[in-house]
């Protein structure tokens, strides 16, 4: 077997990718881990604020990395171990992500890099209710213990994809794509000077007025506290068209969306963002939904544990009928969309 890949993790201080405080990587060589990497770092100065429900998530606080060097100075070990491989990650334009806003607000070019998105083959070639990586990690029969730990999240991650890989027959991630009609998808190479990304820009206007985005869950305002109040049945609004000219390849595309619980931002706003990429929002859960979003702070766990909302419970019912429908959380959906 040829399965060679890098498969990568990070984990975020605050809501913009460009803050990145760990990272775990995992190599594999015929299908097998063959050697693993990780630090702790310093953000990018002024993108370095830990907010607390990051904090929370991840467990890593800023006195942790006080004495580490920043992700820019980093980098450099960090591509060395990557190489020329093709990185692998779950929810790939987040991490991706990571390295291109985290290079940019550090004044730093980035190479290019091929890449593999698990969240969008484990949707393929898995029939789960969620795919996020502790349920996808289990049906890989891969063991995720300390979810969120970036070198756990990373071996989760290749372990994912070699069992994918071996499921279609496949030997390398070039056969695999092949065999799914997929073209593999690739991070283009920049220079400082090249146009920002909208990640980039979104953080250095939040920086220019002097506020901050909000955490990579999707909530909070950094204080501890969150900050809103909720009403019991919050504002639908109108389900805007998806927009025709969204990227096909993107994980919502074509997708028909709902929305259930409390979430972060207004439910218009996010069915905006999610017609945006090309999916189509609607209000209740049908036949015709392919993908629940779910707020109010929802982990893949409680699909287990039946902390859910009269939706939830309705896609579950779907599914156990043969309706393919995937359960999201807001923090899941926001890195999907490219928001805070």
């Amino acid at each position: 077997m040829a399965l060679d890949f890098t498969a990568i993790d990070f984990e975020t201080a605050n809501g913009f990718r460009g803050s990145p405080c760990s990272v775990g990587l995992s190599k594999v060589r015929g299908g097998v881990v063959v050697e693993e990497a990780s630090w702790l770092m310093r953000p990018p100065e002024n993108h370095d604020h830990f907010e607390y429900h990051n904090t929370r998530i991840h467990g890593i606080r800023a006195e942790d990395v006080a004495g580490a060097p920043r992700f820019g100075d980093l980098f450099p070990e960090i591509g060395a171990f990557i190489g020329g491989d093709i990185l692998a990650a779950h929810n790939a334009a987040f991490d991706l992500g990571v390295i291109r806003s985290g290079l940019e607000v550090s004044g730093l070019s980035g190479p290019a890099y091929e890449y593999v998105c698990t969240v969008m083959l484990s949707r393929r070639c898995y029939s789960l209710v969620s795919n996020s990586l502790p349920y996808a990690a289990e049906e890989a029969g891969v063991p995720l213990v300390n979810h969120h730990d970036a070198t756990e999240d990373a071996r989760a991650c290749a372990g994912i994809l070699v069992d994918i890989a071996r499921r279609n027959d496949a030997n390398s991630i070039a056969e695999l794509y092949l065999s799914l009609g997929l073209a593999l998808p690739k991070q283009q190479a920049f220079q400082p000077g090249d146009g920002l990304s909208k990640q980039t820009l979104a953080a250095l206007a939040a920086v220019a007025a002097g506020s901050q985005p909000s955490s990579r869950s999707g909530v909070g305002n950094g204080s501890g506290q969150l900050g809103r109040a909720w009403s019991n049945w919050p504002e639908e609004g109108t389900n805007p068209v998806p927009n025709p000219a969204a990227e096909p390849g993107h994980p919502l595309f074509g997708q028909t969306v709902v929305f259930t619980g409390e979430l972060a931002i207004a439910r218009p706003e996010a069915k905006q963002r999610a017609a945006e990429m090309g999916a189509r929002p609607e209000s209740r859960v049908t036949g015709r939904t392919t993908v629940l979003v779910v707020g109010d702070g929802f982990v893949a766990g409680d699909l287990r544990n039946g902390r859910l909302t009269g939706k939830a419970k309705r896609v579950l019912e779907l599914h156990s009928r043969g309706q393919q429908i995937e359960v999201l959380s807001e923090g899941e959906f926001l890195q999907m969309v490219g928001g805070s």
